[in-house]
């Protein structure tokens, strides 16, 4: 697990130690069950079995690979709509490329990150480079959906590059733990990604035997999903491993530690961390839409199937220059086209994330 290193842990600025901070209580310990997305790359669902009101303002989060893909094996997704909801895709092994209708995209590889705000709607593709379908290799990385409030849901559609070298690097206050701040804020520092919703999001590696006691924002929720190793979570030192989230309660500073043997072929501990500031509205969410209402997710599906989320190339009709406004209005056209090289079966949309296939309501 490369993605960003250094070479002397020791020069980075060290997390302030805060006397009498109060460590986060444990509320659940869940493990990821294992499935496949898209063309067939493996994802463990690291969210499954979590209540979504925990959540907020998260939908959910995959481990994609880690895989070793023989050649010819390398596989993505095909274009496909979003709406209401941001998706960040951060690569920690391996290449993605990413095109969207809205002209953002661009090639990823170790430690990058590509922020997409889908808003009122747009169309992408995400695939490896030919290159790598033709050599095989290594792919690992993770892909977040980030719920928008109502207020932002029909935003325009938007994208951001976040590179590896321009991440906020910083230690544990013991020097054991290297973290990698992709968004959001911790001890004074920021990441360099921009957020419609307001979030912090962290990738941490902890030696073995080190401990990490993260300050963390009191009105933002706080989740941790170890990608590998072992070790413990809380004052409580309850025991975690590959796979498992853990969604923490009230308190002032986010506790893990490594254990101090770690397995053969994970020596170090790896943390996803992130956290944000709930929304407390209304989710309804279905395949790959996620809205405040049913009606809103239905309107989402027939949008698309008119084409009045984009075509593929772009091909701009006079029916879907005109505004979507959060009533629907402006997108109950008679047009009957649909983008080209885009499959318009709902049902096959509905199976490109592996997101629910029934209205989830929340």
């Amino acid at each position: 697990m490369p993605a960003v290193t250094v070479a002397d842990i020791t020069v980075l600025p060290r997390v302030s130690e805060v006397a009498g901070a109060r460590a986060r209580t444990i509320k659940s310990v869940t493990t990821a069950p294992s499935g496949y997305e898209g063309e067939g790359f493996p994802v463990r669902r690291t969210f499954a079995g979590i209540d979504m009101a925990e959540l907020d303002p998260f939908i959910m989060m995959d481990q994609m690979g880690e895989v070793e893909y023989a050649p010819g094996e390398p596989k993505g997704t095909p274009w496909h709509p979003h709406r209401g909801f941001e998706t960040v895709t951060y690569i920690i092994d391996g290449i993605f490329d990413h095109q969207d209708n809205n002209g953002g995209g661009g090639r990823i590889s170790n430690g990058d990150t590509q922020w997409m705000t889908a808003g009122a709607g747009i169309l992408h593709i995400e695939t490896p480079p030919e290159s790598l379908v033709i050599s095989g290799g290594l792919f690992h990385g993770f892909q977040l959906w980030v719920n928008l409030p109502a207020a932002k849901k029909w935003s325009a559609p938007a994208y951001q590059d976040v590179r590896a070298k321009d991440v906020a690097l910083l230690s544990s206050h013991d020097g054991g733990a290297l973290i990698r701040l992709i968004a959001g804020e911790v001890d004074g520092r920021e990441g360099p990604g921009t957020t419609q919703t307001p979030i912090t999001l962290i990738h941490a590696t902890l030696a073995a035997g080190a401990e990490l006691r993260l300050p963390w924002r009191k009105d933002y929720n706080a989740l941790v999903y170890v990608a590998a190793g072992l070790g413990y979570v809380g004052d409580e030192h309850r025991p975690v491993q590959t796979g498992q989230s853990t969604v923490f309660g009230d308190g002032d500073t986010i506790v893990v530690r490594a254990a101090d043997a770690q397995e053969s072929r994970s020596p170090e501990m790896e943390l996803f961390i992130l956290g944000g500031a709930p929304i407390k509205e209304p989710v309804a969410w279905m395949g790959p839409f996620v809205m405040n209402t049913k009606r809103e997710v239905l309107q989402a599906f027939e949008d698309f199937q008119k084409g009045l989320l984009g075509t593929v190339p772009a091909i701009y009709k006079d029916d879907a220059k005109k505004p979507l406004n959060r009533s629907g209005e402006g997108s109950k056209q008679s047009s009957t086209s649909t983008p080209q090289n885009v499959q318009s079966d709902a049902s096959e949309v509905l199976k490109v994330h592996g997101a629910p296939t029934e209205m989830q309501e929340g």
